[in-house]
């Protein structure tokens, strides 16, 4: 058995190519760590206060606790463990769960953030990682129905005891919104915000031309890009099978797991990724459009506004949303 060893930062989804210009050292003000089970980087281009990047890593570790699937005080666990009682959280969590459950139905089921008890059999980090039995998959699917999770006011419930939340498909980009909003009510015009690959952009670079930003080669172990993409102001995300897998008798299991089947999604696909302004709708966007496969993704894409695409098939073919070059 292989195990692909899952690449951190510049080897992520979405990595920065040239062009990323720098400010002089006494203005650069840079916050790294390593959160959200990856490692991250917030980068303020403008001269300010280092006050606001304290701000900025106040802000990760507050949302790396509350959305924690192994804390036991974060929201998440404590939901998960309720045993289907009700459960104050705090409005982060709400509208974190509320936009999950938005794309839940949009999807029709195929994205469902009650996949936790699934993805808790699947450990992509494991030194010999193995695929869970079938009965276990079974036993794991019958608790999978986002219609079990209940919202009311300030609190959260799972109908079904046995239910579990995965909120991982979306609350990077959803953190990575409160950053930019942050940033930009400490008047910041430039910063560009990268969580493990989910990069968000604050305005353009300082000289204003856009930042390019990198699409990996799947399953490139040096990181290396096939595509580009120019953005101002938006966020890029990619969901990609290389990311995470490991590979068992020639057959390659990724992270990006069908709620239908609870194993990794099979179709055509090597990589999704969505350029729009909000770093949530692309987070969430990249997952759905890759279990909906090549066809029905973009479909979907089609029908959004200023939400642009690039597919990659599984014959390292490049495929751009209609309005991607317009």
């Amino acid at each position: 058995m292989k195990r692909k060893k899952w690449t951190a930062f510049l080897c992520a989804a979405v990595l920065f190519l040239s062009g990323c210009s720098r400010l002089p050292a006494k203005e650069d003000l840079i916050y790294t760590d390593t959160l959200f089970d990856t490692v991250i980087r917030v980068e303020i281009r403008d001269p300010v206060d280092r006050e606001v990047l304290e701000g900025c890593e106040k802000l990760c570790k507050k949302y790396d606790t509350l959305f924690s699937k192994t804390d036991e005080n974060s929201d998440i666990v404590r939901i998960n463990t309720a045993a289907g009682a009700a459960v104050e959280v705090s409005e982060d969590t709400i509208e974190l769960i509320k936009k999950g459950l938005y794309y839940c139905e949009l999807s029709g089921g195929l994205f469902d953030i009650t996949i936790g008890s699934v993805s808790a059999l699947w450990d992509f980090k494991a030194e010999e990682p193995a695929v869970p039995s079938q009965d276990a998959i079974t036993g794991a699917l019958s608790h999978v129905n986002y219609k079990n999770v209940i919202v009311q006011d300030n609190t959260v419930r799972l109908a079904d005891p046995n239910a579990a939340l995965d909120v991982g498909a979306i609350a990077k980009g959803y953190i990575a919104d409160r950053i930019k909003e942050y940033l930009k009510d400490q008047d910041v015009s430039h910063a560009v915000i990268n969580l493990g690959g989910n990069v968000l952009t604050l305005g353009t670079k300082t000289d204003g031309s856009k930042y390019n930003i990198g699409i990996q080669r799947p399953f490139d172990e040096t990181g290396a890009a096939i595509t580009s993409v120019r953005i101002a102001d938006q966020s890029v995300v990619t969901t990609g099978i290389y990311e995470r897998y490991f590979e068992v008798n020639g057959t390659v299991y990724h992270h990006v797991l069908a709620p239908s089947t609870g194993y990794p999604c099979e179709n055509t696909l090597h990589s999704v990724t969505i350029i729009t302004d909000s770093s949530l709708t692309a987070d969430a966007l990249s997952t759905v459009c890759f279990l909906l496969g090549y066809d029905r993704g973009m479909n979907m894409v089609k029908q959004l506004d200023n939400v642009d695409a690039v597919f990659i098939t599984d014959d390292d073919e490049i495929h751009y949303s209609d309005n991607f070059l317009k």
